[in-house]
């Protein structure tokens, strides 16, 4: 322990100009993420760039197409969503557009229309509504950039013919197939 004559020999180490304090960068912006807390109600429309943890509740349009949205455990969606990527935990009544997966936890629940590339929804998660899975905009650039000399049943399976099957409950799932 130093005594308090020795600590006054030293000179303090302090700079004329105080340097405002700036906080460290993300490393990447991909961490970044905006929480919309239990206790916050939104009514209105919703759109950022960087990605969305929702633990309270949001009613209009949620736009987020470069990022993800998070629908936390206590999270009430009632609106149409159209993000990279959905993830629901809690409670969502809309219809959602992914441009890169659905992904529907155990405990989650969805009550509208979707279109998305991927689709995962576990064991014991509600799902409602109509489902299209279609591929990518670079798979389907592919399929119809076919050849004209391919057999009739063939090009129309390359252009992703659509099919649809009737789920119980009336849930109706539309998928297309690609070669």
């Amino acid at each position: 322990m130093l005594q308090p004559s020795q600590n006054s020999a030293i000179p303090p180490k302090l700079s004329p100009t105080p340097n405002p304090y700036t906080p460290p960068k993300n490393v990447a912006s991909t961490m970044e993420q905006a929480t919309i807390g239990r206790s916050v109600v939104i009514k209105g429309e919703i759109s950022g760039t960087e990605s969305l943890f929702v633990d309270g509740r949001i009613e209009g349009a949620i736009n987020f197409t470069d990022s993800r949205i998070t629908v936390g455990r206590n999270g009430v969606v009632v609106a149409d969503i159209s993000a990279k990527e959905v993830v629901i935990m809690g409670k969502v009544t809309g219809n959602i557009q992914c441009t890169d997966r659905l992904d529907i936890r155990s405990e989650g629940s969805l009550a509208g229309d979707v279109v998305t590339p991927r689709i995962c929804v576990e064991d014991g998660a509600v799902l409602k509504g109509a489902v299209e899975v279609r591929a990518d905009q670079q798979q389907n650039e592919k399929a119809y950039s076919k050849p004209e000399t391919a057999k009739p049943a063939a090009a129309a399976a390359a252009a992703g013919a659509g099919t649809s099957a009737t789920l119980s409950h009336g849930s109706k799932v539309m998928y297309n197939e690609t070669n």
